[in-house]
């Protein structure tokens, strides 16, 4: 069982390949938060509990949320030819992973833009990355975890729980086997490959895999890990429906835009900070000057983030 980088990093790897087949992989590691590209690590993850009950966190290169992953927690990840829009390519794959716990019985569904459900309980959340001609998409299938570090690992905002109504985490997640007490874990995972792969196998060499370590080296760097804690005038925590959480930062200087940082549990489409941030330095800070600079630029904010139009990405940007 390898470290969590490891795995992220043979994602990337796999999607470099030429081939134009879909591949699936199932992988478990030790007790680790799993954290989204743009979110507040302060904000999200209890470092604290983490480090005095030896749980690692990693930042991922995917949008979303903030998970938490152990050894009875199955994670999936599938690489697959960008042939659609990526709201059809999420929606084919959430689709195949109903399938598979209908196939067991179970009363499941799709929910949102990003969950599975067994009756009105999650049991697996996924996110998204994008490359250029490949998608990534990697989530949790809750077979079994330690319920008492995931609700103390994660800090969920109060807005997110305010926003979906309920009391606490544990109210809104179930495991498989809570449903399926005789269905032990490695009967379930070959269950799962056969519903994902048939007899289908891609082996790696031990080149393959000294090349995948080497690739996971950046996501242990401390700049990677801690990332861009914000800029120093804060908007506050918005939730748009069916797209997610942001916590918006404007800097200012002189009336003018210096910085925008935007951190949450949304599915950036490709690098925010480069297509759409960093396009609003020196703007004037007004609603209508940011629109103006914004159709100058022609920016369509759809294509920045998922399901985000560029009119609520403005009023975002001015509470």
């Amino acid at each position: 069982m390898r470290c969590l980088p490891f795995y992220l990093a043979m994602e990337e790897y796999l999607a470099a390949m030429s081939s134009e087949e879909e591949l699936f992989f199932m992988w478990q590691v030790q007790p680790t938060v799993i954290f989204g590209r743009n979110q507040n690590i302060l904000a999200e993850v209890d470092v604290d509990y983490c480090r005095g009950h030896g749980i690692r966190f990693f930042r991922r290169k995917s949008g979303g949320g903030c998970v938490y992953a152990d050894s009875d927690n199955i994670m999936f990840s599938a690489i697959m030819p960008r042939t659609a829009e990526v709201p059809v390519l999420f929606a084919r794959y959430t689709a195949k992973v109903v399938d598979m716990l209908r196939g067991l019985g179970l009363d499941a569904s799709t929910s949102g833009r990003n969950d599975v459900l067994i009756g009105d309980r999650k049991v697996s959340g996924n996110a998204l990355m994008l490359l250029p001609d490949k998608c990534i998409i990697h989530g949790t299938m809750l077979f079994d975890t330690n319920i008492a570090h995931m609700l103390n690992a994660i800090s969920p905002s109060g807005a997110k729980l305010d926003a979906r109504g309920i009391s606490s985490v544990k109210s809104r997640i179930t495991t498989l086997r809570s449903h399926l007490p005789s269905l032990d874990i490695d009967r379930f995972k070959t269950y799962v490959r056969s519903c994902f792969c048939g007899d289908d196998v891609l082996n790696l060499s031990y080149g393959d895999v000294a090349a995948i370590s080497v690739q996971s080296l950046p996501y242990y760097r401390n700049e990677w890990i801690y990332g861009d804690r914000g800029a120093s005038i804060h908007s506050g925590i918005s939730r748009v429906d069916g797209v997610g959480e942001f916590n918006v930062s404007v800097s200012i200087h002189s009336g003018l835009i210096e910085n925008v940082a935007l951190q949450g549990d949304f599915f950036p489409l490709v690098d925010i900070h480069i297509a759409l941030l960093s396009k609003l330095a020196g703007c004037r800070y007004s609603r209508e000057a940011v629109s103006e600079r914004m159709r100058e630029q022609h920016i369509d904010v759809s294509r920045c983030i998922l399901s985000l139009s560029t009119e609520r990405f403005i009023d975002l940007l001015f509470g």
